[in-house]
C-alpha cells in the first residue's frame, strides 16, 4: 500500500530579479537624491530673499546654506532611526517609510509660505522640513546598497551596489533640468514668486512611483537567512559603537571626499558663479546638467574597476586626483570662459563618480548583517557632516577670507582625509556579506 508523503520544507522564499532589485534600488535614491537637490539649487538660487528678506544678501546666502546644512545633522540620526527597524525588522519596510518621509517633507515645502506671509514661522517650518528630509534620506541610502548588494552573485557586488549610485546622478540631472526649464520659461519675479515651488510639489508624484515599485519587494536573502538561524541584536546601534566604531569612523572618513567634491562643484559653485562671476541661472544650471553626465558615466566604470582590481587601488587613485583637482579652481573658474568652467565641473563630477560607486559594495561588506544597516547608514552620513553640510558654508567664508584658491584647499584637504581612511582600511572585495555576529 502506498502512502503519499508531503514535504515538511519551509517553502522557498520568491527570490528578487536582477531587474527588480536594480530599478527599486535605482528609483529609490534617485527620488530621494532629487528631493535632496531641489533644495540644494534652491538654497543656491532663492531660498534666501523668500525666507530670510530681512538680511542682507550676503547673510541671505549663509543663512539658506544653514538650512541646507541641518539635513546632514539630521542624517547620523535618521541612519540610527531607520537603521535599528532596517536590522530588526527589514530592509524593504524600512526603505519604503524612509522615501515616504522624505517625499512628505519636499512636498510641505513646496507649499510652505514665506516671510513675507507669516514672518518667522517660515524659517523655522523650514528647518523643521529640512530637518525631516534628512532623517528620510539617513535610512534611505544604507537601505538601497544593502538591497543591492544583499541580492548580488559573487564577485559582482560592486556592480549591483552601483545601481544606487547611479540614482543621484538622475536625481540631480531631473531636479536642475527641471529648474533650468523654469528659469527659461519664468521671468524673475516668477520665478521668486511661485515657480521655485514646483520642483518641491512634483516630488509627490514621484514618490508614489517610487512606494509602488518597492511594495513589489522581497526581503533580501541575506538578512533573511541571518534572522532565521541568528537572534535579533536588541539595540543595533549600541552594537555598532560598542564593537564595530573603527570600521565606521574609517568608513564615514572615507566618504568625505564624495560629498566635498559633489556639493562644491554644484551647490558652492552654482551661487558663486551667478552672484560672483556674472553667469546667468540658466548658463550655469545648463553647464551643471552637462558635467553631471561625466559623473553618471565614472560611475558603472569605477563599479567594474572596483569589482576587478579591489575597492582600495580604485579609491586611492580616486583621491589622489581630487587632491590634485583643488588646485584647478581658481584658474578655471576665474579663467574668463564657458569652456574652463565647463571643464572644471566635469572633472569634479567624473572624481565624485569615481569614488563615489565603490561605496555602495565597500560601505556594507564592513560590517556583519545584524547590524548592517546601521553601520552602512551611520558610515555614509557621518561623512555627510564633514564633506557637505558645512561645504558651502564654509566655502562662502573661505572664497572671502582668501578667494578661490582657499576654497580648492579645502577639496583638496578633504580629499586627502578620505585617502588616509582608505589607506587604514582592509580590502573587501573578497569578504564574505553572510557573516554574522
Amino acid at each position: 500500500m502506498t502512502t503519499a508523503t508531503f514535504s515538511t520544507a519551509a517553502p522557498v522564499r520568491p527570490v528578487n530579479s536582477t531587474a527588480r532589485i536594480a530599478t527599486a534600488s535605482f528609483i529609490g535614491t534617485a527620488i530621494e537624491f532629487y528631493d535632496f537637490y531641489v533644495f540644494a539649487t534652491a538654497a543656491a538660487l532663492v531660498i534666501g530673499p523668500v525666507f530670510f528678506p530681512q538680511t542682507s544678501g550676503t547673510a541671505q546666502m549663509l543663512s539658506a546654506f544653514l538650512t541646507f546644512g541641518i539635513a546632514f545633522l539630521a542624517r547620523p540620526l535618521g541612519s540610527a532611526l531607520f537603521g535599528h527597524f532596517g536590522d530588526r525588522i527589514g530592509r524593504k519596510s524600512t526603505l519604503v517609510a524612509s522615501l515616504l518621509l522624505m517625499g512628505v517633507c519636499t512636498t510641505l515645502i513646496g507649499f510652505l509660505p514665506g516671510y513675507a506671509a507669516i514672518g518667522n514661522w517660515a524659517p523655522a517650518l523650514l528647518c523643521m522640513l529640512r530637518f525631516g528630509q534628512g532623517l528620510g534620506l539617513g535610512g534611505e541610502w544604507g537601505g538601497a546598497a544593502l538591497l543591492a548588494t544583499e541580492n548580488a552573485p559573487k564577485g559582482k557586488r560592486a556592480w549591483f551596489g552601483m545601481f544606487p549610485q547611479l540614482g543621484p546622478s538622475i536625481g540631480f540631472l531631473a531636479a536642475n533640468g527641471l529648474f533650468l526649464s523654469l528659469a527659461m520659461g519664468l521671468s524673475d519675479e516668477q520665478f521668486r514668486a511661485w515657480g521655485w515651488r514646483i520642483p518641491f510639489i512634483l516630488s509627490a508624484v514621484l514618490v508614489a512611483i517610487g512606494l509602488y515599485v518597492r511594495l513589489k519587494l522581497e526581503e533580501t536573502p541575506i538578512f533573511s537567512s541571518a534572522i532565521a538561524r541568528h537572534p535579533r541584536v536588541k539595540l543595533p546601534i549600541a552594537e555598532l559603537f560598542g564593537q564595530h566604531w573603527q570600521p565606521m569612523l574609517l568608513g564615514a572618513a572615507s566618504m568625505v571626499v564624495c560629498y566635498a567634491l559633489f556639493y562644491i562643484s554644484t551647490v558652492f559653485s552654482l551661487s558663486y558663479g551667478v552672484a560672483s562671476l556674472g553667469y546667468s541661472r540658466e548658463t550655469f544650471l545648463g553647464l551643471l546638467c552637462f558635467a553631471v553626465l561625466f559623473m553618471a558615466a565614472a560611475t558603472p566604470l569605477s563599479a567594474w574597476a572596483s569589482d576587478r582590481w579591489g575597492r582600495k587601488p580604485v579609491l586611492i587613485l580616486g583621491s589622489l586626483a581630487a587632491i590634485a583637482s583643488g588646485f584647478l579652481m581658481e584658474p578655471l573658474l576665474t579663467h574668463g570662459t564657458i569652456g574652463a568652467v565647463a571643464l572644471f565641473l566635469c572633472i569634479e563630477l567624473f572624481l565624485m563618480g569615481v569614488t563615489f560607486a565603490p561605496m555602495g559594495a565597500l560601505l556594507p561588506e564592513l560590517f556583519p548583517t545584524q547590524v548592517r544597516y546601521t553601520g552602512a547608514s551611520a558610515a555614509y552620513n557621518l561623512g555627510g557632516i564633514v564633506g557637505a553640510s558645512v561645504a558651502p558654508f564654509f566655502a562662502q567664508k573661505l572664497v572671502a577670507m582668501g578667494g578661490l584658491s582657499y576654497v580648492g584647499g579645502y577639496v583638496s584637504a578633504a580629499a586627502l582625509l578620505s585617502l588616509l581612511a582608505v589607506l587604514c582600511l582592509k580590502e573587501t572585495r573578497h569578504s564574505e556579506l553572510d557573516r554574522t555576529l
